[in-house]
């Protein structure tokens, strides 16, 4: 017997036992409870940032003439610091009338001759924007041996912004493949070089963590501090971009202090279900990852007690209940009918009529958009994630250990992206059921973010698992099926996870399968897993990062 199976034949669990996991309790405790809003804004400060949002916007659609670039740098830094939602329609116009003036029709390439500063932020924003842009363009910059050429490392803003570009590469484009690792080595090396203050702070940060990739809240408040630091930055712009976060703040503040009273005071999560973790903060601010703006305030609502609650059911599935009481919970589940509630132990009860009180509270609300039906959509989602965990669940009892790709069609859907993905649509105003339906038919990009979300937690989160009886990781799925070491399979792993991202690039080429918004959401569940499970779990394990971004986001204003 493997060393892994053998590992997990010691950890295999009897029938009555708990594989109790100890999670550390609250960081946050009851400070969002003693919230208190502002009094109403200011008069003078609302009239200052209706001013400051109309001259950004003069700034957007004014005519582009011949400075392509001041255009493409202002567009840049309106998205950037995390202002863009107020000017989708005028950003959209003004970047179709770039891909008019800069773009071969026949092939998508790039005409402009510019530096490879702003050819690579040309590249990067209309890709961003879901527009076919061909890579070839940056063919011209490598020299006679097929290689980037050396001397363009001396420019290292031209290196930052292709570096920046390359995260947006697709299956088969070696040439940003090459971009990717050239510009890596470059910037790793400017290090030790003497750069603007500006351009260290944010080379810095995106060796850290890649713009693509970043939670769009958190990349905001970065680029504020690195925007001001620019000797060039637009003052209005800056200003309007500050008291815009700061007020954001405070509607994401409301909105943590009313979801930590419901867990707190209507649930008390860490009395009756003290096995779970107590972590509603770290999930209120998971979802702020997803959507950000006020228009979303609804979406949220509903997605902030949906991850809560599930939080709990993956941690009864996983770090507490016996494999008898997991089978009766899955009945349950798939019944929907509170009449189950007669078959579940104690602790299982609350837990189950939370989940049918929080659909019922979806239910009425979209009951006044007349679109309660689309409730169903997400109600069979939640049971094809209880039926992920119950395999998971007989596989640990069983002691077996699947084949990798046994494991990823189970556990693609076991780490609840595909079931998030589909409830954060439900409160989005443009909703459609043919976007649902198309959300539940395990479409390419979702099944993308699921894999980083997997593959990802796992590669953290299996060493510390495995110490108390869990089902074999994708990890040791594939050590066992390979005879391979921890690391290789790391690697290949890592390897997956970015054939994933381009799979989410591709996805987000025009012409879509549904409106870019609903994509964004996607993205976004992407880009938390890459910025919490980097190192560690930082949601089981929270206090560390989490913390720093929880108060980065939901405490400490600009």
């Amino acid at each position: 017997m493997s060393n892994v199976a053998s590992s997990l034949q010691d950890a295999k669990p009897s029938s009555n036992s708990r594989p109790i996991a100890n999670f550390h309790p609250t960081i946050w405790g009851d400070y969002f409870l003693s919230y208190v809003p502002n009094s109403e804004e200011d008069d003078s400060l609302m009239k200052q940032v209706q001013l400051l949002k109309e001259d950004v916007r003069k700034m957007i659609v004014s005519p582009i003439d011949n400075d392509l670039s001041f255009k493409l740098n202002f567009i840049n830094a309106v998205q950037r610091l995390g202002v863009s939602y107020h000017f989708e329609h005028e950003i959209g116009e003004a970047l179709h009338q770039i891909y008019n003036i800069s773009i071969t029709k026949d092939n998508d390439i790039i005409t402009h001759n510019d530096d490879l500063y702003h050819l690579a932020l040309l590249f990067r924003l209309l890709r961003q924007q879901g527009y076919h842009i061909s890579s070839d363009v940056f063919r011209k910059f490598k020299d006679q041996s097929g290689n980037f050429n050396e001397r363009l490392a001396n420019d290292m803003q031209g290196m930052l912004s292709l570096y920046e570009a390359a995260q947006l590469r697709l299956q088969g484009e070696e040439i940003l493949e090459e971009a990717h690792n050239f510009t890596l080595i470059q910037l790793n090396k400017s290090v030790t070089t003497q750069l603007s203050p500006f351009l260290e702070a944010h080379v810095h940060h995106s060796l850290g963590q890649s713009h693509r990739r970043g939670i769009p809240r958190l990349e905001a408040r970065s680029y504020i501090s690195f925007y001001q630091e620019d000797l060039s930055h637009d003052e209005k712009l800056l200003t309007f971009a500050k008291l815009d976060f700061n007020m954001l703040q405070e509607q994401h503040k409301k909105e943590a202090s009313d979801l930590t009273k419901w867990w707190i005071k209507d649930l008390n999560v860490s009395t009756k279900m003290p096995f779970a973790r107590d972590r509603i903060v770290e999930s209120c601010f998971w979802i702020l990852a997803v959507y950000f703006e006020p228009q979303h305030s609804l979406a949220r609502r509903i997605m902030m007690k949906v991850i809560a609650i599930s939080s709990i059911i993956d941690d009864i599935y996983d770090a507490y209940g016996t494999i008898d009481e997991l089978e009766l919970f899955t009945n349950a589940i798939e019944r929907w009918d509170i009449c189950s509630l007669v078959d579940l132990p104690e602790y299982m009860k609350l837990c189950y009529t939370s989940l049918l009180d929080i659909f019922e509270e979806i239910e009425q609300e979209l009951r006044k958009q007349g679109k309660e039906h689309f409730v169903k959509y997400a109600k069979q989602e939640v049971k094809r994630l209880a039926q992920a965990y119950i395999t998971e669940a007989r596989w640990l009892h069983c002691n077996h250990i699947p084949t990798v790709e046994e494991y990823m069609k189970v556990a693609t859907m076991s780490c609840g992206y595909a079931m998030l993905t589909t409830v954060s649509f439900l409160g989005m105003e443009d909703t459609t059921e043919e976007v649902l339906k198309w959300a539940t038919s395990d479409p390419k990009i979702i099944v993308a973010a699921s894999i980083i979300c997997r593959l990802m937690d796992d590669i953290v989160g299996s060493e510390f698992e495995q110490k108390r009886g869990h089902v074999a990781s994708s990890l040791e799925c594939y050590m066992k099926q390979h005879n391979a070491s921890r690391q290789d399979a790391i690697e290949e792993l890592l390897k997956e996870v970015e054939k994933a991202w381009k799979d989410i690039n591709e996805a987000c080429l025009n012409p879509t399968q549904v409106p870019m918004s609903f994509l964004l959401r996607v993205v976004n569940l992407a880009r938390v897993m890459d910025v919490l499970y980097k190192e560690e779990d930082s949601y089981t394990n929270a206090g560390g990062l989490m913390k720093d971004y929880i108060k980065a986001i939901l405490v400490d204003k600009i």
